[in-house]
């Protein structure tokens, strides 16, 4: 993300305080080294059930994914204060690209016990590492640090570990929410009236036919790579994807699953979709901003990036609520996270700052930037004027007050897939849609190869 120069508020440092207990395995600073997290030898109060404890000191690392260029200034100032508030201690900032091999690469530096100390995570790259036991159990370590945040924030930062047991391996950090952002004028020419949004995915995949049929190839629907809408859409329409314990595929046992791969194949033949973006990994921001696609990225953070680079598409932009759908409320997908690595040679410190930079004095003062959407998970942040009392017309001022009035009450379900099972969906949904497959065939063998991999995984 782009923006200008975050202006710091920080006044008031909250200061983490480890107090001793006597239960479990205790001690975050023994240095012994005679535990294991993964396949790393680590301090034993790192892992098992006790509360972490030991001094706030050393220096540790703290990882982002792409926030450096643009957030520089904000970040530094955090770091710095968390620098002044714990005498002794530094904190070293490196930030990851963010590409679509931060998975794999970041799994293979847990493996090679290299893990940043402090590490931004999505929900994929969370779930690999809670499994592989890298991440600090947060919940247990400080049983304090659910406070914060919006329960069902909180809730979305569970992840299973190897015995399929749900832990809190992660902090909530910052949130998109969902939207539609489109253009009217192309909407228009479809005979879409754009104050009328459809309220479920079926009736969005309708809207989508109509531009193909306006459009004579001159413009489009959206894009159509199905990595973009699985298991998004899936959650949205409330068709479980997974079974309760995760260990199995159910999606194929729902038949609207059907309905929604014989729609994307139908879609894809009548032109909705740009024929070379079946496999593509190109979001919808390029060619939105060339005034080729009527509908954006759900993200409302897109509405600031078309303003960014195409004022003139901008002023065509319009957002509306995405089809609430089975849910009946609003979603909001699940936010960024923070972790810390159970593998950390200092992880008092490393749990310190994560809680540090995710309390709600941080986020509020980074998501007030006036040229950035993106919302804070905290209750005392959701509750400043800042976003509940917005003003203007513009897209941008309507996609922060569209998605700050849902925030509080949004449902944050998400299905998180492994990298793996989910490229296994898309492939067999993308034969579908080619016409190699029926769409019956395509979800049934999507859900054998699902559940391949999951019984591989364990």
């Amino acid at each position: 993300m782009r923006a200008k120069r975050l202006t710091r508020t920080l006044t008031c440092l909250a200061v983490l305080s480890l107090a001793a207990t006597g239960c479990g395995l205790s001690g975050g600073d023994s240095g012994d080294g005679d535990a294991t997290a993964g396949g790393c030898k680590v301090d034993k109060g790192n892992v098992g059930s006790g509360k972490l404890t030991g001094e706030v000191k050393g220096d540790i690392t703290f990882q982002t994914t792409n926030l450096k260029k643009d957030f520089g200034d904000f970040f530094n100032g955090v770091i710095a204060d968390f620098e002044k508030a714990h005498a002794g201690t530094k904190v070293k900032w490196i930030d990851d690209p963010g590409d679509n091999t931060f998975t794999s690469r970041t799994v293979a530096d847990a493996q090679a016990c290299t893990l940043a100390d402090v590490i931004n995570v999505n929900a994929p790259t969370a779930t690999a590492l809670t499994k592989a036991g890298y991440l600090l159990d947060v919940g247990t370590k400080d049983p304090d640090s659910s406070k914060p945040f919006v329960p069902s924030f909180w809730k979305t930062a569970t992840f299973p570990d190897a015995s399929g047991k749900s832990i809190h391996t992660t902090l909530p950090w910052y949130t998109g929410g969902v939207l539609l952002t489109y253009n009217k004028d192309l909407l228009a020419k479809a005979g879409i009236d754009p104050a009328k949004p459809p309220t479920s995915i079926f009736g969005l995949f309708a809207d989508y036919e109509k531009v193909a049929k306006a459009s004579d190839g001159k413009f489009f629907a959206t894009m159509a790579n199905p990595i973009w809408r699985i298991p998004a859409d899936f959650d949205q329409m409330g068709i479980k994807v997974l079974s309760t314990d995760g260990k199995s595929a159910v999606f194929a046992d729902d038949p609207r699953t059907t309905e929604w791969v014989a729609w994307m194949a139908k879609l894809y033949k009548a032109g909705a979709m740009p024929k070379d973006s079946l496999s593509s990994s190109n979001d919808p921001s390029t060619l939105y901003s060339q005034g080729k696609v009527a509908y954006g990225s759900t993200n409302p953070s897109f509405v600031r990036f078309v303003k960014q680079n195409s004022p003139s598409v901008y002023d065509k932009t319009a957002v509306g609520q995405q089809p609430y759908d089975a849910l009946g409320v609003a979603s909001a997908g699940a936010p960024q996270y923070i972790s810390v690595a159970a593998t950390s040679k200092n992880a008092p410190t490393a749990l310190s700052f994560a809680e540090f930079l995710t309390n709600a004095e941080n986020q509020t003062a980074w998501c007030k930037d006036p040229a950035v959407v993106i919302f804070p998970t905290t209750t005392e942040s959701l509750s400043d004027p800042f976003f509940q009392n917005v003003t203007g017309s513009d897209p941008f001022s309507q996609a922060r007050k569209l998605v700050a009035d849902q925030l509080k009450t949004a449902s944050t379900n998400q299905t998180n897939l492994s990298p793996a099972v989910q490229n296994a969906i898309v492939a067999q949904v993308q034969l579908a849609m080619q016409g190699k497959k029926s769409a019956a065939d395509a979800v049934k063998d999507a859900q054998e190869k699902a559940n391949e991999l999951l019984k591989q995984a364990g």
